[in-house]
């Protein structure tokens, strides 16, 4: 096989696609789990202690937020590797 004949630009395209969807899928899942275990943990803890409702909300609250932005972040990067990948200059040679 000679390798110099292989069209590596749609090569590229190919795997960056392949990576980019596995990468996406444990992106937002860890994320989602993480979201489900503060909220569950929070509705306990309010649960636990009705008067503390306030406070216990502002964290999770928070705390989903912090997560949330884990998730956008992730997508954010899928979507650079796929549409505009710094590497394709340098992987192509061109």
């Amino acid at each position: 096989m000679d390798w110099s004949t292989l069209p590596w630009d749609k090569i590229f395209v190919i795997v960056t696609v392949l990576v980019a969807g596995p990468g996406i899928i444990m992106g937002i899942t860890v994320p989602a789990i993480g979201q489900a275990i503060v909220a569950y943990s929070g509705l306990k803890a309010i649960s636990r202690q009705p008067e503390a409702g306030d406070r216990i909300n502002s964290i999770v609250l928070l705390s989903l937020a912090m997560l949330e932005s884990l998730a956008i972040y992730v997508l954010a990067v899928i979507l650079i590797l796929v549409f505009a990948n710094p590497m394709r200059a340098f992987m192509l040679g061109g």
